[in-house]
């Protein structure tokens, strides 16, 4: 893989609630340097990212419901509405964990499509939090987050000491939702070896905090 093709599977991100403008604007500038897919962060640096980001091609990931995804559906579609209103170019979601483990589909499918509603067309990727998951539970958010007609499913928010992304989880997620679905594999991915394992799994999409160290391990 060249150093192109993998720099434009990379959402570079900083969603920390501790992040300060010099944080956001060092995640802008390593954005730009290595021509990342997107620079994802909280929808109160939207605005700062949006005016960093918006004369490249590098596009502006906002996260909604985040990172527990309790909201209510008419909430996350609110807080789309405003991020998009402020310059974002694709929507991460957190999805309704609790509902899905009550079995609760239709409120599940609510949920997200409310939020691929407010994004009146831009990429919208579905947080499962695959760790808190059964497999029968990924498969059947992968199905529901295709219904409501997302781009993207993503393992995991990386937040609270859960388990991130793994190989077995991205290989299910891609046998359930098909050849042509997005899939982003997020949570503990550190390095160029398991960015290439997850590619390899199925993922069209990594997110990561180290995507500067990922590519350096390329050139070397």
């Amino acid at each position: 893989m060249i150093l192109e093709e993998l720099a434009q599977m990379i959402d570079q991100t900083n969603v920390k609630s501790d992040a300060t403008e010099d944080d956001i604007k060092k995640l802008c500038s390593e954005a730009l340097q290595y021509n990342f897919a997107s620079a994802c962060v909280t929808p109160t640096n939207v605005v700062l990212t949006w005016k960093l980001l918006k004369y490249s091609d590098v596009k502006v990931c906002a996260v909604v419901g985040f990172p527990l995804g309790i909201q209510t559906p008419k909430t996350k579609a609110f807080e789309t509405m405003e991020v998009v209103s402020k310059g974002a170019d694709e929507i991460d979601m957190v999805m309704n964990i609790g509902g899905l483990k009550s079995k609760r589909d239709e409120l599940v499918k609510e949920d997200i499509q409310g939020v691929v509603e407010s994004a009146s067309g831009r990429i919208v990727k579905v947080i499962l939090e695959t760790a808190l998951l059964t497999d029968a539970e990924k498969v059947n958010a992968c199905l529901i987050a295709k219904k409501a007609g997302v781009d993207f499913v993503k393992t995991s928010t990386g937040f609270g000491g859960l388990s991130g992304a793994t190989i077995k989880d991205v290989s299910l997620m891609r046998k359930t939702v098909g050849a042509k679905m997005g899939i982003k594999a997020a949570g503990g991915i550190r390095d160029l070896k398991t960015a290439i394992a997850m590619i390899d799994a199925g993922a069209t999409r990594i997110g990561t905090s180290t995507g500067v160290e990922i590519m350096k391990e390329q050139i070397i």
